[in-house]
């Protein structure tokens, strides 16, 4: 347990965080930030401290409008942004089509970390991911260790989820790795999937394997055409606070993140989804993992889709 975990953004994936940090007692104090609208932060956390007695945790929560909420926080994650809705017409936004608005928004974000929590590790899970990421890095003077992207572990997590599905076993069983961009780029390696230590090709036919992975791709486009309005939140604030735990109690657990890539991968001065060892000190070690051919050919093309996003930052203030 660490002293205090700063959350930005009371939307939905806020206030799972909110709940789950509380639950799997990871802060002694939790400050969440929403700047828009009624006080829906404070609302969100005076529903969740009224239960707090129920779970026998003696834990601070406080939301407010105001980043000073955040003060001192030791780990930040950054939720805020527009999420992806069906649009009038049927249509469902890319994450990409979101940049403008989010990148706005981000520029506030940065600011309030910049002002009020500085030393933290900053977790951002705002779309578009990659780009958001980027963004923060432009306007923090944070180190590369602790500034780090959730999208490859929800990806993965996805990834296990429809494998273990289509393979009638335990998610438990099933390892598996996403990397590259969080959009329709992205690689689900399937050299690194296993079920039960044994490669996933023993368990599924090749047809239904590419299925799978492009079910993947579209995994968060599919849960946006279902809700109508809104999209993914439970399972993403779950990725995020795997991540949270492992940086909490210094596990050292090798998960997917977005990172500032410096040569790793071919790739040098962009934010991308790789295999890291998160502890304590945040991204502590960039693994890197031997693709096949195809799998290489597509992190490149992923990669070349990043950077095609941040050329798109770049030209917004």
């Amino acid at each position: 347990m660490i002293a205090k975990i700063g959350i930005i953004g009371g939307g939905n994936i806020g206030g799972v965080l909110v709940q789950e940090i509380a639950n799997r007692r990871l802060a002694r104090s939790i400050g969440l930030v929403d700047v828009k609208g009624p006080a829906v932060a404070s609302g969100k956390c005076l529903d969740i401290a009224e239960g707090i007695p129920v779970i026998n945790v003696d834990i601070a929560i406080e939301g407010s409008k105001s980043y000073e909420v955040i003060k001192d926080a030791q780990i930040v994650l950054n939720t805020a942004g527009v999420p992806r809705t069906v649009r009038a017409d049927g249509s469902i936004p890319t994450r990409e089509e979101l940049l403008a608005t989010n990148l706005q928004i981000t520029n506030m974000v940065a600011d309030g970390i910049r002002s009020y929590c500085p030393e933290a590790i900053v977790i951002s899970v705002a779309n578009p991911l990659d780009a958001i990421v980027f963004r923060l890095f432009q306007r923090l003077n944070i180190s590369k260790n602790r500034l780090i992207g959730m999208a490859g572990v929800l990806d993965s997590t996805r990834y296990r989820y429809f494998v273990a599905q289509a393979a009638g076993v335990s998610v438990e069983s099933v390892n598996a790795m996403v990397l590259g961009g969080h959009g329709d780029t992205m690689v689900p390696v399937r050299s690194c999937c296993q079920i039960g230590g044994i490669p996933v090709e023993e368990f599924l036919a090749v047809d239904v394997l590419d299925k799978i992975e492009e079910r993947v791709r579209n995994a968060g486009a599919e849960i946006v055409g279902l809700m109508g309005t809104g999209s993914a939140f439970v399972s993403p604030a779950w990725s995020a606070i795997e991540m949270v735990e492992s940086i909490v109690f210094d596990k050292k657990k090798i998960l997917p993140c977005c990172v500032l890539l410096e040569g790793e991968y071919g790739v040098n001065g962009y934010f991308v989804g790789v295999p890291v060892v998160l502890g304590a000190e945040g991204r502590e070690k960039i693994i890197e993992i031997k693709l096949t051919d195809t799998e290489k050919q597509a992190f490149d093309k992923s990669v070349e889709a990043v950077k095609k996003t941040v050329a798109e930052v770049k030209a917004i203030a």
